[in-house]
């Protein structure tokens, strides 16, 4: 159910029809239309080719964790887990603080 909806959610907002996903993923017939209505699951490597094309992971495709991190973010975060522990911290403390200031500001 969840892969369903956050598939057909992805490949709309990505602008790709049912077939050209089909395409992609070098699949025949409706196939897609029958994985969105949840006729079929999709083999494992035909999920992962569908999240590899919408630029998701296949964690969130399956609905396995609730947030999917654009990549500018992912590529933030592998930056900041190479870092000095300290250096980690004080960007923590940072980002902590602006946080705060943004929902003091919201109200």
């Amino acid at each position: 159910m969840i892969f369903r909806q956050h598939k057909a959610a992805f490949r709309k907002l990505k602008g790709i029809s049912q077939g050209n996903l089909c395409k992609s993923v070098r699949t025949l017939g409706d196939i897609i239309g029958k994985y969105e209505r949840n006729e079929v699951k999709p083999p494992i490597v035909v999920a992962s080719k569908i999240a590899y094309i919408l630029e998701v992971s296949l964690d969130y495709l399956l609905g396995m964790i609730s947030l999917e991190l654009d990549k500018k973010t992912l590529k933030l975060l592998h930056d900041i887990k190479k870092l000095l522990e300290t250096d980690k911290y004080n960007i923590s403390y940072t980002i902590d603080g602006l946080i705060k200031a943004a929902k003091i500001n919201a109200l």
